[in-house]
Protein backbone atom coordinates (compact mmCIF):
# COMPACT_ATOMS: atom_id res chain seq x y z
CA UNK A 1 0.00 0.00 0.00
CA UNK A 2 1.06 3.56 -0.63
CA UNK A 3 -0.07 6.87 0.81
CA UNK A 4 -1.45 9.86 -1.10
CA UNK A 5 2.08 10.91 -1.98
CA UNK A 6 2.90 7.57 -3.62
CA UNK A 7 5.16 6.52 -0.75
CA UNK A 8 4.94 3.04 0.77
CA UNK A 9 3.17 3.23 4.12
CA UNK A 10 5.53 2.71 7.02
CA UNK A 11 5.87 3.48 10.68
CA UNK A 12 9.09 5.13 11.64
CA UNK A 13 11.03 4.34 14.77
CA UNK A 14 9.53 5.36 18.12
CA UNK A 15 6.08 5.81 16.53
CA UNK A 16 7.56 8.72 14.59
CA UNK A 17 7.99 10.81 17.73
CA UNK A 18 9.44 14.21 16.94
CA UNK A 19 11.14 14.44 20.32
CA UNK A 20 13.25 11.33 19.68
CA UNK A 21 16.39 11.45 17.56
CA UNK A 22 16.07 10.09 14.02
CA UNK A 23 17.51 6.83 12.79
CA UNK A 24 19.73 6.92 9.70
CA UNK A 25 17.00 5.44 7.46
CA UNK A 26 14.73 8.42 8.17
CA UNK A 27 17.24 11.08 7.15
CA UNK A 28 16.10 13.35 4.32
CA UNK A 29 18.26 13.13 1.22
CA UNK A 30 18.70 16.11 -1.06
CA UNK A 31 19.98 15.99 -4.62
CA UNK A 32 23.25 17.58 -5.67
CA UNK A 33 21.18 19.90 -7.86
CA UNK A 34 19.49 21.25 -4.72
CA UNK A 35 22.88 22.55 -3.63
CA UNK A 36 23.31 24.40 -0.34
CA UNK A 37 20.26 26.30 0.87
CA UNK A 38 18.98 28.26 3.87
CA UNK A 39 15.59 29.32 5.22
CA UNK A 40 14.56 32.09 7.59
CA UNK A 41 11.99 31.66 10.38
CA UNK A 42 10.49 34.36 12.57
CA UNK A 43 8.77 33.32 15.81
CA UNK A 44 5.97 35.87 15.45
CA UNK A 45 4.55 36.23 18.92
CA UNK A 46 3.26 38.42 21.73
CA UNK A 47 5.50 40.59 23.89
CA UNK A 48 6.21 39.60 27.47
CA UNK A 49 8.88 40.02 30.11
CA UNK A 50 11.19 37.05 29.67
CA UNK A 51 12.34 37.31 33.30
CA UNK A 52 8.85 36.97 34.83
CA UNK A 53 6.38 34.07 35.09
CA UNK A 54 4.19 33.47 32.05
CA UNK A 55 0.74 35.01 32.12
CA UNK A 56 -2.38 34.82 29.99
CA UNK A 57 -2.64 38.61 30.33
CA UNK A 58 0.50 39.37 28.31
CA UNK A 59 -0.87 39.44 24.76
CA UNK A 60 0.37 42.73 23.26
CA UNK A 61 1.57 42.42 19.67
CA UNK A 62 2.86 45.90 18.82
CA UNK A 63 6.12 44.55 17.35
CA UNK A 64 4.21 42.91 14.48
CA UNK A 65 3.92 46.31 12.79
CA UNK A 66 7.70 46.18 12.21
CA UNK A 67 7.57 42.93 10.24
CA UNK A 68 7.09 44.70 6.87
CA UNK A 69 10.36 46.58 7.42
CA UNK A 70 12.15 43.28 7.99
CA UNK A 71 10.38 41.82 4.96
CA UNK A 72 11.92 44.57 2.80
CA UNK A 73 15.36 43.23 3.75
CA UNK A 74 14.24 39.71 2.84
CA UNK A 75 12.80 40.90 -0.49
CA UNK A 76 16.09 42.60 -1.34
CA UNK A 77 17.87 39.25 -1.00
CA UNK A 78 15.22 37.11 -2.67
CA UNK A 79 14.29 35.37 0.59
CA UNK A 80 10.81 34.06 1.38
CA UNK A 81 10.75 33.84 5.19
CA UNK A 82 8.28 31.88 7.31
CA UNK A 83 6.41 33.84 9.96
CA UNK A 84 5.36 31.39 12.69
CA UNK A 85 2.44 33.18 14.31
CA UNK A 86 0.80 32.33 17.61
CA UNK A 87 -2.71 32.93 18.94
CA UNK A 88 -2.35 36.50 20.28
CA UNK A 89 -1.00 37.62 16.90
CA UNK A 90 -3.72 35.82 14.97
CA UNK A 91 -6.42 37.06 17.35
CA UNK A 92 -5.43 40.76 17.32
CA UNK A 93 -7.08 42.52 14.35
CA UNK A 94 -4.28 45.03 13.74
CA UNK A 95 -1.58 42.33 13.84
CA UNK A 96 -3.70 39.96 11.76
CA UNK A 97 -4.13 42.66 9.11
CA UNK A 98 -0.35 43.04 8.85
CA UNK A 99 0.03 39.28 8.43
CA UNK A 100 -2.77 39.08 5.85
CA UNK A 101 -1.25 41.88 3.75
CA UNK A 102 2.23 40.35 3.82
CA UNK A 103 0.84 36.95 2.86
CA UNK A 104 -1.20 38.42 0.00
CA UNK A 105 1.96 39.90 -1.48
CA UNK A 106 3.26 36.36 -1.91
CA UNK A 107 6.80 36.73 -0.57
CA UNK A 108 6.44 34.77 2.66
CA UNK A 109 4.92 31.71 4.30
CA UNK A 110 2.64 31.85 7.33
CA UNK A 111 3.13 29.02 9.79
CA UNK A 112 1.91 28.09 13.25
CA UNK A 113 3.56 28.60 16.62
CA UNK A 114 1.77 27.28 19.70
CA UNK A 115 2.24 29.10 23.02
CA UNK A 116 -0.13 27.06 25.19
CA UNK A 117 -0.40 29.60 28.02
CA UNK A 118 -2.03 32.20 25.70
CA UNK A 119 -3.79 29.77 23.36
CA UNK A 120 -7.35 28.62 24.19
CA UNK A 121 -8.87 26.52 25.53
CA UNK A 122 -7.47 27.52 28.91
CA UNK A 123 -8.08 24.26 30.71
CA UNK A 124 -4.61 23.81 32.18
CA UNK A 125 -2.82 25.44 35.07
CA UNK A 126 -0.02 27.82 34.08
CA UNK A 127 3.15 26.03 35.13
CA UNK A 128 6.61 25.65 33.66
CA UNK A 129 5.86 22.05 32.65
CA UNK A 130 2.63 23.09 30.93
CA UNK A 131 4.46 25.79 28.96
CA UNK A 132 5.65 22.91 26.75
CA UNK A 133 2.56 22.02 24.68
CA UNK A 134 3.77 18.45 24.23
CA UNK A 135 3.31 17.84 27.97
CA UNK A 136 -0.42 18.55 27.83
CA UNK A 137 -3.05 15.79 27.66
CA UNK A 138 -3.48 14.74 24.04
CA UNK A 139 -7.02 16.10 23.75
CA UNK A 140 -5.98 19.50 25.08
CA UNK A 141 -2.94 19.72 22.80
CA UNK A 142 -5.17 18.71 19.89
CA UNK A 143 -7.81 21.33 20.67
CA UNK A 144 -5.29 24.13 21.13
CA UNK A 145 -3.73 23.21 17.79
CA UNK A 146 -7.15 23.06 16.11
CA UNK A 147 -8.23 26.49 17.31
CA UNK A 148 -4.91 28.09 16.34
CA UNK A 149 -4.89 26.42 12.93
CA UNK A 150 -8.43 27.61 12.18
CA UNK A 151 -7.63 31.13 13.39
CA UNK A 152 -4.61 31.36 11.06
CA UNK A 153 -6.62 29.89 8.19
CA UNK A 154 -9.21 32.64 8.64
CA UNK A 155 -6.49 35.25 8.11
CA UNK A 156 -4.76 33.77 5.08
CA UNK A 157 -7.53 31.69 3.52
CA UNK A 158 -5.13 28.76 3.55
CA UNK A 159 -4.43 26.09 6.16
CA UNK A 160 -0.86 26.30 7.47
CA UNK A 161 1.34 23.24 6.93
CA UNK A 162 4.41 24.27 8.93
CA UNK A 163 4.58 24.17 12.73
CA UNK A 164 6.81 25.20 15.59
CA UNK A 165 6.07 24.48 19.23
CA UNK A 166 6.67 27.44 21.51
CA UNK A 167 9.70 26.79 23.73
CA UNK A 168 10.44 23.92 21.27
CA UNK A 169 7.93 21.99 23.38
CA UNK A 170 7.06 18.96 21.29
CA UNK A 171 6.04 15.78 23.10
CA UNK A 172 5.03 12.15 22.57
CA UNK A 173 1.77 13.01 20.77
CA UNK A 174 2.82 16.02 18.71
CA UNK A 175 3.84 14.15 15.56
CA UNK A 176 0.55 12.26 15.38
CA UNK A 177 -1.48 15.43 16.02
CA UNK A 178 0.37 17.33 13.30
CA UNK A 179 -0.23 14.56 10.76
CA UNK A 180 -3.88 14.44 11.76
CA UNK A 181 -4.24 18.22 11.30
CA UNK A 182 -2.60 18.21 7.87
CA UNK A 183 0.78 19.67 8.81
CA UNK A 184 3.75 18.54 6.75
CA UNK A 185 6.76 20.36 8.26
CA UNK A 186 7.83 20.74 11.88
CA UNK A 187 10.60 23.10 12.96
CA UNK A 188 10.56 22.55 16.73
CA UNK A 189 13.78 20.60 17.26
CA UNK A 190 16.64 22.67 18.68
CA UNK A 191 19.65 20.35 18.43
CA UNK A 192 22.15 19.97 21.26
CA UNK A 193 19.88 21.78 23.77
CA UNK A 194 18.33 20.08 26.78
CA UNK A 195 15.14 21.49 28.33
CA UNK A 196 14.44 18.48 30.54
CA UNK A 197 15.41 20.37 33.72
CA UNK A 198 12.19 22.37 33.14
CA UNK A 199 10.16 19.35 32.06
CA UNK A 200 10.71 19.94 28.36
CA UNK A 201 12.32 17.83 25.61
CA UNK A 202 15.98 16.82 25.50
CA UNK A 203 17.57 17.39 22.08
CA UNK A 204 21.17 16.56 23.02
CA UNK A 205 21.16 13.54 20.68
CA UNK A 206 19.58 15.43 17.78
CA UNK A 207 21.56 17.22 15.10
CA UNK A 208 20.58 19.74 12.43
CA UNK A 209 19.93 17.26 9.61
CA UNK A 210 16.28 17.07 8.44
CA UNK A 211 14.46 13.76 8.78
CA UNK A 212 11.05 12.15 8.29
CA UNK A 213 8.86 11.69 11.35
CA UNK A 214 5.26 11.22 12.41
CA UNK A 215 3.40 7.90 12.79
CA UNK A 216 3.12 7.56 9.00
CA UNK A 217 6.39 9.32 8.26
CA UNK A 218 4.60 12.31 6.70
CA UNK A 219 6.25 15.06 8.73
CA UNK A 220 9.45 16.64 7.46
CA UNK A 221 11.35 17.61 10.58
CA UNK A 222 13.54 20.61 9.69
CA UNK A 223 15.52 21.34 12.88
CA UNK A 224 16.94 24.69 13.80
CA UNK A 225 20.59 25.00 12.81
CA UNK A 226 22.98 24.57 15.73
CA UNK A 227 26.64 23.61 15.61
CA UNK A 228 29.49 22.89 17.96
CA UNK A 229 32.56 24.91 17.03
CA UNK A 230 36.16 24.91 18.21
CA UNK A 231 38.88 22.29 18.61
CA UNK A 232 36.69 20.09 20.81
CA UNK A 233 33.56 20.27 18.62
CA UNK A 234 33.60 16.50 18.00
CA UNK A 235 33.15 15.99 21.72
CA UNK A 236 30.46 18.61 22.14
CA UNK A 237 27.56 16.20 22.57
CA UNK A 238 29.33 14.42 25.41
CA UNK A 239 30.51 17.57 27.15
CA UNK A 240 27.14 19.31 26.87
CA UNK A 241 25.23 16.16 27.80
CA UNK A 242 25.13 17.21 31.43
CA UNK A 243 25.47 20.90 30.68
CA UNK A 244 23.84 22.35 33.77
CA UNK A 245 26.34 20.56 36.00
CA UNK A 246 29.26 21.66 33.84
CA UNK A 247 28.39 25.32 33.30
CA UNK A 248 31.71 26.73 34.54
CA UNK A 249 33.77 24.29 32.50
CA UNK A 250 31.77 24.94 29.33
CA UNK A 251 32.04 28.70 29.85
CA UNK A 252 35.79 28.35 30.11
CA UNK A 253 35.89 26.30 26.90
CA UNK A 254 33.85 28.98 25.12
CA UNK A 255 36.11 31.82 26.31
CA UNK A 256 39.16 29.92 25.14
CA UNK A 257 37.62 29.15 21.75
CA UNK A 258 37.98 25.39 22.30
CA UNK A 259 34.26 24.60 22.31
CA UNK A 260 31.09 26.60 21.77
CA UNK A 261 27.48 25.69 21.01
CA UNK A 262 26.27 28.14 18.38
CA UNK A 263 22.70 28.58 17.12
CA UNK A 264 22.10 30.48 13.88
CA UNK A 265 20.27 33.52 15.22
CA UNK A 266 20.96 37.25 15.43
CA UNK A 267 19.85 37.17 19.07
CA UNK A 268 22.91 37.30 21.33
CA UNK A 269 25.03 35.46 18.77
CA UNK A 270 28.17 37.30 17.57
CA UNK A 271 28.56 37.35 13.81
CA UNK A 272 31.93 35.59 13.82
CA UNK A 273 30.50 32.76 15.91
CA UNK A 274 27.62 32.41 13.46
CA UNK A 275 30.06 32.28 10.55
CA UNK A 276 32.04 29.57 12.33
CA UNK A 277 28.85 27.57 12.82
CA UNK A 278 27.97 27.86 9.13
CA UNK A 279 31.45 26.66 8.16
CA UNK A 280 31.11 23.72 10.56
CA UNK A 281 27.67 22.72 9.30
CA UNK A 282 28.67 22.94 5.65
CA UNK A 283 31.87 21.07 6.45
CA UNK A 284 29.73 18.27 7.89
CA UNK A 285 27.93 18.01 4.57
CA UNK A 286 24.66 19.71 5.48
CA UNK A 287 22.74 21.11 2.51
CA UNK A 288 20.03 22.84 4.52
CA UNK A 289 20.46 25.57 7.16
CA UNK A 290 17.99 27.79 8.98
CA UNK A 291 18.19 31.14 10.73
CA UNK A 292 15.61 32.10 13.37
CA UNK A 293 14.67 34.89 15.77
CA UNK A 294 11.70 36.27 17.75
CA UNK A 295 9.58 39.06 16.24
CA UNK A 296 9.64 41.26 19.40
CA UNK A 297 13.37 41.77 18.74
CA UNK A 298 12.38 44.02 15.82
CA UNK A 299 11.78 46.89 18.23
CA UNK A 300 13.73 47.86 21.36
CA UNK A 301 12.66 46.79 24.82
CA UNK A 302 10.80 43.54 24.32
CA UNK A 303 13.57 40.92 24.39
CA UNK A 304 16.91 40.61 26.18
CA UNK A 305 18.63 40.87 22.81
CA UNK A 306 17.42 44.28 21.61
CA UNK A 307 17.09 46.72 24.50
CA UNK A 308 17.82 50.00 22.69
CA UNK A 309 18.18 51.59 19.26
CA UNK A 310 21.91 50.83 19.11
CA UNK A 311 21.24 47.11 19.59
CA UNK A 312 18.53 47.26 16.93
CA UNK A 313 21.08 48.72 14.52
CA UNK A 314 23.44 45.89 15.46
CA UNK A 315 20.62 43.42 14.79
CA UNK A 316 20.22 44.62 11.21
CA UNK A 317 23.97 44.82 10.67
CA UNK A 318 24.16 41.16 11.74
CA UNK A 319 21.69 40.30 8.99
CA UNK A 320 23.62 42.25 6.37
CA UNK A 321 26.81 40.43 7.28
CA UNK A 322 25.35 36.93 7.57
CA UNK A 323 23.42 37.18 4.31
CA UNK A 324 26.57 38.36 2.55
CA UNK A 325 28.53 35.49 4.09
CA UNK A 326 25.92 32.91 3.06
CA UNK A 327 26.05 34.21 -0.50
CA UNK A 328 29.85 34.07 -0.54
CA UNK A 329 29.63 30.50 0.80
CA UNK A 330 27.36 29.45 -2.06
CA UNK A 331 24.29 29.04 0.16
CA UNK A 332 21.11 30.22 -1.56
CA UNK A 333 17.70 30.94 0.00
CA UNK A 334 14.92 28.34 -0.13
CA UNK A 335 11.23 28.66 0.69
CA UNK A 336 9.55 25.99 2.80
CA UNK A 337 7.45 25.00 -0.22
CA UNK A 338 10.61 24.40 -2.25
CA UNK A 339 12.18 22.52 0.66
CA UNK A 340 9.19 20.21 1.01
CA UNK A 341 8.95 19.64 -2.74
CA UNK A 342 12.63 18.72 -2.96
CA UNK A 343 12.43 16.37 0.03
CA UNK A 344 9.41 14.52 -1.37
CA UNK A 345 10.85 14.32 -4.90
CA UNK A 346 13.97 12.60 -3.63
CA UNK A 347 11.97 10.34 -1.33
CA UNK A 348 9.85 9.12 -4.23
CA UNK A 349 12.97 8.47 -6.28
CA UNK A 350 14.51 6.19 -3.65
Amino acid sequence: MTDDNGIPNRRVRNEGRLDHAARAADRVKFSSKFGKRFAVFVDTEEEFDWTKPRSRDHTATSAVQYLPEFQKLMDAHGISPSYMIDYPVADTPRAADVIAKMFSEGNCTIGTQLHPWVNPPFDEEITTINSFAGNLPIELEREKLRLLTEKISSITGQRPVIYRAGRYGIGPNTGALLEEAGYRIDTSVRPYFDFSHEGGPNFIKHDSRPYWAGPSGLILEAPLSVAYTGQLRRYGRYLFGSGRSRTKMLSAFARSGMLSRVALTPEDMPIEDAKSAIRALLGDGLQYLSVSFHSPSLTPGHTPYVRNSAQLSDFYRWWDKILSFLQQSGVAPVSVDELLEEAWANRRAQ
